[in-house]
């Protein structure tokens, strides 16, 4: 690789299934709220207590960011009872091939480190530095990521993500991006990247291949990532 240092990987919607667009979506149409873009724009890859007052000010402001927050977590219990974590597929095939294409490795999102552990902890051996970093106090952290964590600057690193908020920080920061948003039914995520845009979109891991990787890093050389003005982001609890 020419530029790239470091690819960042987001955990839940990357690396795992999807278990945070239906539980939001859900939290806010069965309390009477209104479910849109830029709805989900505010809340996805906030903080946990700034997105609990969204949420409830979503939902009428009946209950405080706190109540909020414990309501949506009992939401999110319930559906992991029915729909359980899991494991991308190509996501081991993924980690090979980064390590392969020389490149330093890292997971990160707004779960604790346990999450990672109990779902990943089987491919740790395959991350570089913390292996996982929460990145709840300091959302969507890619600055940290890069610049306190592996002291690299925001050129050198590659996110992946599935959440359009991110993009646009990555944008700005001069780091590259490819985004796999959510096949959720009620998801935005897709359209709000091409608003940001972002060029290289991917449904499955396996896309990201080395021909995408050495693209990209090619991409970044020649200031060629982003097909589209930068969008107007807004401010955006999303792993």
């Amino acid at each position: 690789m020419l530029s790239l240092r470091l690819a960042a990987l987001n955990i839940d919607g990357v690396l795992l299934n999807d278990t945070f667009s239906p539980v939001i979506h859900h939290f806010i149409v069965s309390r009477g709220g209104t479910y849109s873009a830029e709805l989900e724009r505010s809340i996805f890859s906030q903080p946990q207590h700034i997105a609990g007052r969204l949420l409830s000010a979503a939902v009428g402001g009946d209950m405080t960011g706190e109540e909020a927050l414990a309501a949506y977590f009992e939401d999110r219990a319930a559906h992991l009872d029915r729909h359980p974590v899991t494991i991308t597929p190509g996501t081991h095939d993924l980690l090979l091939r980064l390590r392969g294409a020389g490149l330093l490795t890292v997971c990160y999102g707004g779960l604790r480190k346990d999450h990672f552990d109990h779902h990943l902890g089987r491919y740790a051996d395959l991350f570089d530095g913390p292996g996982y970093v929460c990145t709840n106090d300091f959302r969507p952290g890619l600055r940290e990521i890069t610049e306190d964590v592996f002291e690299l600057r925001p050129a050198q690193a590659l996110f992946v993500d599935d959440v359009a908020r991110v993009a646009d920080v990555a944008r700005e920061l001069g780091a590259a991006f490819v985004g796999r948003p959510s096949d959720f039914v009620h998801s935005h995520q897709r359209a709000l990247m091409r608003e940001a845009g972002v060029r290289h979109l991917i449904s499955g891991l396996d896309a990201l291949d080395d021909g995408l990787l050495h693209r990209i890093d090619l991409e970044m050389r020649s200031d060629t990532l982003w097909s589209a003005p930068l969008s107007a982001a807004g401010q955006g609890m999303y792993a």
